[in-house]
């Protein structure tokens, strides 16, 4: 056994890595991947069924019970279909540009913890993959590389419609990126540690308090109700997702980056776009509703298997779930916006709202750890917050002077 200076949080590399260490490991990986396949099939189902339902229809009723099937059908259909590439295209990067998009949506939800601490062949680990304790920036670097993927199909293309959609996608996911970050920030300031492990810990993932803790500031989503919103929307607008699709708007850009994309490759891009989907959904939850936090079955022991790997993650997909239900209406209710709309707003408003919410955590949480009082604190932190919005306000150009700067 080979003692390791580990990275990870996770108690399983405590004592070194030996054989068994290893499989274990590589059993976690096989089983996160699998987990978040099935929870894209899964997932596109539910979106089926569910708008269909808003709008007084079936939806997929013919492939396996209830239509569960149906996705897989659709997956193997795209398997089989031949591949094709544009004359004009940088064939390399076109093949490699869908490995770009796919693999950092796998490796963003490697750092989720959607299970407490568990017992595997006598070694204590969490139900995790992998736990940094920098894990708050291995989203935000992951969350920018998927970048590359969709920049690359669409440049390498040979295409305008593709190329057209690329610039769309990087302006847009730069754009959101600064909102998305500093949302992260009022979080952050609560939590005080970058793991995810960390942060769910502190919102009483491993001890549940009861059910007060959702409403007592324990969980993050009250003291950081604002940051919450912001995060939502620019996770929205990042993955592409209604009404921020802009990227690949069908009735301008044809299929936008991936127009020239067949078969198993535009496959590719679709399952990135909702395991992006489902990442962000799971770190909303490990940011601000406690992970896996929740209570076990009391009259079970709390060491009880069930108390330890059923209901931890029982828990935490069951507030998954209630968050893609959210994006599912948002897809069948909302329009999709102009793409100066989408720009403007996140730029005029998004950056500047997440901007002065981290600042007004930052001045609180150190109030109340200094003891200062918060009569006091809250106005000020209010006061200034509003002065410095004022002032940006203030700097933004109106319609009028845009006009007559183009004239």
């Amino acid at each position: 056994m080979t003692p390791v200076a580990s990275l990870a949080a996770d108690p399983l590399f405590s004592h070194g890595v030996d054989t068994t260490v290893v499989l274990i490991v590589i059993g976690k990986t096989i089983a996160v991947f699998v987990i978040l396949l099935l929870s894209v099939l899964l997932y596109i189902w539910f979106l089926r069924k569910v708008i269909a339902r808003m709008q007084n229809r079936i939806g997929p009723d013919r492939a396996g019970p209830f239509g569960l099937l149906q996705t897989l059908a659709d997956g193997v259909k795209l398997f089989f279909k031949e591949q094709s590439s544009p004359t004009m295209a940088d064939r390399r990067i076109f093949r490699l540009a869908p490995y770009l998009a796919i693999v950092p949506a796998f490796l963003a939800f490697a750092i989720v913890p959607f299970g407490g601490l568990v017992t595997i062949a006598g070694h204590k680990t969490y139900l995790q993959l992998f736990d940094p304790v920098f894990g708050i920036l291995w989203l935000l670097m992951m969350s920018g590389l998927g970048l590359y993927g969709v920049m690359l199909a669409g440049w390498s293309s040979g295409s305008k419609y593709p190329l057209l959609g690329s610039v769309r996608a990087s302006a847009q996911l730069l754009s959101y990126e600064a909102a998305f970050g500093l949302a992260i920030v009022g979080v952050l300031v609560q939590a005080n540690v970058l793991s995810t492990r960390g942060i769910v810990n502190k919102q009483g993932a491993a001890h549940w308090t009861g059910i007060e803790s959702i409403f007592n500031g324990d969980w993050y989503w009250l003291p950081a109700i604002v940051a919450l919103v912001i995060f939502v929307m620019a996770a929205i607008a990042e993955t592409n997702h209604p009404p921020f699709d802009l990227v690949e708007a069908e009735q301008e850009l044809t299929g936008g980056f991936m127009t020239e994309y067949t078969g198993i490759r535009f496959a590719m891009f679709y399952l990135a776009e909702f395991m992006n989907l489902i990442t962000m959904s799971a770190i909303a939850v490990t940011l601000f509703f406690g992970g896996p936090a929740g209570p076990g079955l009391g009259f079970l022991s709390a060491d009880n298997w069930v108390n330890t790997w059923i209901m931890p993650m029982f828990w935490f997909f069951l507030k998954v779930i209630v968050l893609l239900f959210a994006t599912v209406w948002l897809r069948a209710t909302l329009p999709r916006l102009r793409y100066d709309q989408l720009m403007s707003f996140g730029w005029k408003f998004l950056i500047e709202g997440a901007f002065v919410w981290a600042m007004v955590s930052a001045v609180v949480v150190v109030a109340k750890g200094e003891g200062w009082s918060m009569w006091v604190v809250v106005p000020a932190a209010v006061a200034g917050a509003t002065a410095i919005l004022g002032v940006l306000w203030a700097c933004v150009p109106r319609r009028a002077e845009l006009v007559d700067d183009i004239r």
